[in-house]
Order: structure tokens, then sequence, then C-alpha cells
């Protein structure tokens, strides 16, 4: 078997990493890793306030998790016991619940263990907050994608307009910054670029240009 190759994309809700690192992963030939999916399945499946919880309980709680993925690019598939993770843990609120497991050290620890476990299994494309810095701190090729909060919350109310969901472009504003006060100045694990990270400012690019960037990286 081959050496594993570990692709890291970085950077804060809204930017366009699941984009980004689905097609680079099915470019790559390899699975596409969400770990934001699996902090969010984490909140979706233990309710509203869980990070508040005593660390015991969270622990005993956090033992009966086991994450498994299958697939290439878009067709990967993130269980958690068995059961695909989906659209129910898309939301904004559990966005933010995921936003508040993401302060725990139990938690970070948990998923840290669990996210390398498949990193030492399959080559990646990894997405998340936090992949170049501390959990794939080795990986060869590392990327930090941003943008600015008008941009990403006009890129999410478009989005939810297209699914025919309600949206008010001011309250996505004032979440995102929120959210992004929270990831950028936490105490453990806070989101920034890795030191060898490419940073890649997506706010006046389109998504092919954003990719190109990607593969002309990849090709060095």
């Amino acid at each position: 078997m081959g050496k594993l190759l570990i692709v890291t994309i970085d950077g804060p809700a809204g930017v366009g990493k699941s984009t980004m690192a689905k097609r680079l992963a099915r470019e790559l030939g390899i699975p596409y890793l969400d770990t934001g999916a699996m902090f969010r399945s984490v909140a979706w499946k233990l309710g509203e306030g869980s990070w508040e919880w005593d660390e015991d309980k969270l622990k005993s709680e956090l033992a009966s998790f086991e994450y498994t993925l299958s697939g290439i690019g878009e067709e990967s598939i993130l269980s958690l016991n068995g059961t695909p993770i989906g659209n129910e843990v898309r939301t904004e609120e559990v966005g933010m619940w995921a936003s508040n497991m993401a302060t725990l050290p139990v938690v970070r620890s948990f998923l840290k263990e669990a996210q390398q476990s498949l990193g030492a299994r399959f080559s990646l494309v990894a997405e998340g907050r936090d992949m170049g810095t501390v959990i794939f701190p080795e990986a060869p090729r590392k990327f930090f994608l941003d943008a600015s909060v008008e941009e990403r919350a006009a890129r999410r109310f478009h989005q939810l307009e297209q699914m025919g969901k309600p949206a008010d472009l001011e309250e996505l504003k004032e979440q995102i910054a929120k959210r992004d006060h929270q990831d950028r100045n936490r105490a453990v694990a806070p989101l920034k670029a890795a030191d060898d990270a490419v940073t890649i400012d997506t706010t006046e690019l389109d998504k092919e240009q954003v990719f190109a960037t990607l593969v002309q990286e990849m090709q060095k």
C-alpha cells in the first residue's frame, strides 16, 4: 500500500470549503472528510444544551459514537454508528450548537482521535477549522479559504433561497460574525491558517477560479 495523501482545507463558515473539498477529492480520486459534519452530528445527536453537561456525562455519551467513511469525492459518505449523516445537521441552529460544542476540550479530543483514525486508513481531503494546524499538521498540502462576512452571508442567503427556505440577510450576517468570533477566539484550537498553508481569499473569485487555484497548487 502506498503512502497516504492528506490534503487539508480550513476556513470559516460559508467560505465554500465543502464545495472545493469535494471537487478536489474527486479530482484526486480519494474520499472527502467533512469534519464540520462530525461536530454537527455530535451536537444534533446529543441535543440543545448538551454542551453544558459535565465532562463525565459527555465522555460517556461519546464513547458510543463510531464514525465510518466510504466513497470518493462528492459521493463520500460519512456515517455515525452506521447511519449516514444527512441534511438534518445542516441547519443554522445546529451550526451554532456545533460551534458551542467545539469549545469543549473533551469533544475536540474525542473527534481529533476519530479524525486521525480515519486519516490513518484513507487518503483524504479533510475539510474543517483546524485540519492543518491540529489534526493533520504533517499534511503535505494545506489550504485556508477565507472571504468577507458580507460575501459569505450573501452566498448562504442565495443557497437557502434556492432551497426554498426563507432567510434574513442581516440575521445571517450576525450569525456568521458571531460564529467567526467564537471560532477564532476560542481557547482550544482557534480558527487560523497553518503557517505553511496556502491562503486563498475567495471574496472576489468564482468557484472555477478557486478550484483552478487549488489544482495549480497541488501540481507544484
